[in-house]
């Protein structure tokens, strides 16, 4: 039953339209047309090549990664005027990338977060241009709708359009996510297609729209309000004004941070930080913002670099350095200029902003950082589509997808303009499901989902998920989890395995949206992440920081609602 039911699951593809008929294509058209498929589909191509590939095999190199633009025929049959918008934070470049996409008869919108392609759905619709959002978790359709706002991996490589805007577009150079923007940049077949972002970007883009004969223009743009870097460091908290935000890269030190200033009796503080709920940072971001509200202070992350609206006055830097998940090193140019920008917005309650430290040490470092240009970006990302990693797996019937993943990456032959993405998270997620009997093309479907494998709780639930499916052929959501069972967490460590669990909760709506038949509990899980965010913000407002217990081994899974199968247990010991 379960071999039967994984045969005939719905698959959701994205990246190639249509059936190609690979026995009238030539040799060299075949080659460009295994590399059509975007990230997260194009199995029923590979399937169909997979008919003729012995016959065919050795005419082609899929270690050959140095041409792609070649990958998307669509994009290259139409001749692309391509407008940089480039300036600092705060300057009005995606303002005005986003008034040709509302005058736009068709158009898409590519943000490299969730919060912004909401905002981007949220203004078109409030503007009469009807609007869909596509993310990796949310399909919301908007009748009649012409235009879409995206997450950058959402991004249609086989549709048309009149304007398209990719934002945020310097993050191409991102060690993990680069390839997303590298492959919205290269395939999106748009009349206009519009990029905003870093300065820094601008070379490289031109360099690697050189072949695709796309017709480039550069507008740069300048800071609409002043950014002031103050001479004197805070401090001491007791400095603390309404309108600050106190930037740290810990959950732990925002929450210690968060009880100091709280403490003084004066302020209260919202936090905002990565592994919160995208609609929980949303809420607390309002808060903040809300003149008539308590939370007068923010205490966040470098999550607010990007993806929210804020009302501040100042960016006090708690510290200027930052554990990048393999050393402590002192925060980048780029990041000081992210994270600083955010300070008074452009048409806030805070027209000038300021910036400082808090402690005096770390001023040299701020101020050198403002007053130096971003160093130029060198290389873009790129990352296999499934197409290359099926086609390369038949040189190698018998070795598992963590084998083919690793030695395809390690031999990839590259351009000077590009490098492959680090997956060392993918090649976590290919160790599991390797040994599980299911397809290739679904072991590729897990190594590409939004899984934390740093996290226990995260990393338990897509195992389970992967082995119920492998055994079942469908993954019912109670079998892991028991609806009812969420509470307000007590302890900071309460509240991280909370956030943990919305992070399952999240892979199995991204599952569903991907293998339907199989993951059939969508609806339940939607539920039960909007309990956890509101859950994780009445703890926010009702207990703030308080002293961490001593740590336990493992979460109590059973206690916050997960029923992980003993041998699962076991396995993370």
């Amino acid at each position: 039953m379960a071999a039967f039911l994984l045969r005939h699951r719905k698959v959701s593809t994205l990246g190639v339209s249509g059936f190609l008929k690979a026995d009238k294509l030539e040799p060299c058209r075949l080659h460009v047309a295994l590399r059509l498929g975007a990230l997260a589909g194009a199995c029923n191509l590979s399937r169909e090549y997979s008919t003729i590939y012995d016959n065919r095999a050795n005419k082609f190199d899929f270690l050959d990664l140095t041409c792609p633009h070649a990958w998307y025929p669509v994009a290259r049959r139409k001749n692309r005027k391509i407008f940089l918008h480039v300036g600092p934070t705060n300057s009005g470049k995606t303002y005005q990338a986003l008034k040709q996409l509302e005058s736009s008869p068709s158009g898409v919108y590519c943000g490299p977060l969730r919060l912004l392609a909401w905002e981007v759905a949220k203004r078109l619709n409030k503007a009469k241009v009807p609007c869909d959002l596509i993310t990796g978790q949310e399909r919301e359709e908007v009748d009649g709708a012409k235009h879409k706002a995206v997450t950058v991996e959402m991004a249609d490589v086989t549709s048309s359009y009149s304007c398209a805007v990719v934002d945020e577009i310097q993050m191409l150079g991102c060690t993990t996510r680069g390839f997303s923007f590298t492959r919205a940049l290269l395939g999106i077949s748009a009349d206009e297609l519009h990029l905003c972002g870093d300065p820094a970007a601008v070379p490289l883009i031109q360099e690697i729209l050189k072949p695709t004969g796309d017709d480039v223009h550069v507008q740069y743009y300048e800071r609409l309000s002043p950014l002031v870097p103050s001479q004197k460091s805070l401090g001491s908290f007791k400095n603390i004004q309404t309108g600050d935000c106190v930037v740290t890269f810990s959950r732990r030190e925002i929450y210690k941070l968060k009880g100091q200033i709280e403490r003084g009796g004066k302020h209260l503080c919202s936090v905002v930080y990565g592994s919160l709920p995208p609609e929980t940072r949303t809420r607390q971001a309002t808060m903040f913002n809300d003149a008539s509200s308590e939370f007068d202070v923010l205490v966040a992350s470098d999550a607010i670099g990007m993806g929210l609206n804020l009302n501040i006055s100042r960016i006090i830097f708690s510290t200027m350095k930052k554990f990048d998940g393999v050393e402590m090193r002192d925060l980048t140019i780029s990041e000081v200029k992210q994270i600083a920008g955010r300070a008074g917005r452009y048409g806030s309650d805070f027209p000038v902003g300021e910036v400082t430290c808090l402690h005096a040490d770390d001023l040299p470092l701020l101020h050198s950082s403002l007053t130096s240009p971003s160093p130029i970006l060198e290389c873009a990302g790129l990352f296999p589509t499934f197409d290359l990693i099926f086609m390369y797996s038949r040189l190698h019937p018998k070795k598992g997808l963590y084998w083919i993943m690793e030695h395809f990456l390690e031999n990839a032959k590259l351009s000077e303009n590009y490098f492959i993405a680090d997956c060392e998270e993918m090649l976590k997620v290919a160790a599991v499901v390797d040994v599980l009997p299911i397809s290739l093309h679904d072991k590729y479907l897990f190594i590409i989902s939004p899984v934390d494998m740093r996290d226990e709780i995260s990393s338990q639930g897509l195992t389970q998920f992967a082995q119920n499916y492998a055994q079942k052929g469908i993954v019912r959501l109670k079998e892991i989890f028991t609806p009812g069972t969420l509470q307000v967490p007590k302890t900071e460590s309460a509240l991280k395995e909370l956030e943990s669990i919305h992070k399952v909760l999240d892979l199995y709506v991204w599952l569903s949206f991907r293998l339907e038949d199989s993951f059939p509990d969508r609806e339940l899980a939607a539920s039960q992440k909007a309990i956890c965010g509101l859950l994780i913000e009445e703890f926010l407002e009702r207990f703030g920081w308080q002293k961490q217990p001593k740590r336990r081994k493992l979460p109590s899974l059973v206690n916050s609602g997960f029923l992980l199968s003993k041998e699962t247990r076991l396995c993370v010991k």
